[in-house]
């Protein structure tokens, strides 16, 4: 494909790319992947494997936890969703505080650079 059917071609050199895989623990040669990448500085870059979607999901799910979820916007936010709240026995208001604390600490910390 070239320019004139939408694509840009370009070749960044001597970059370090950070993968988030969910599937491997380091990328396969060949292998393709879903997700989104993110360009953090000069010449570094962020790639975080999507989850497995279903056809026609637009926001891809980063992170899938028992208390929250975290996709990414079309414009390149981060979004924390909350996941419907189960009491049952031993249930806690402060347990599920720190729980989401927890999760939502876990997710940022490889998603967002410091």
């Amino acid at each position: 494909m070239d320019k004139e059917q939408g694509w840009h071609r370009n070749t960044d050199l001597c970059v370090d790319v950070k993968t988030l895989l969910r599937s491997d623990r380091r990328a396969r040669q060949g292998k393709s992947y879903t997700g989104v990448l993110t360009r953090d500085a000069e010449e570094h870059y962020t790639f975080v494997e999507a989850q497995p979607s279903t056809d026609g999901k637009r926001n891809p799910h980063l992170f899938v936890g028992s208390y929250i979820t975290i996709t990414r916007q079309d414009d390149g936010t981060l979004r924390p969703n909350f996941k419907p709240i189960k009491k049952g026995a031993g249930w806690s208001v402060g347990g599920y505080a720190q729980g989401v604390c927890d999760e939502l600490r876990e997710a940022l910390g490889g998603l967002v650079e410091e």
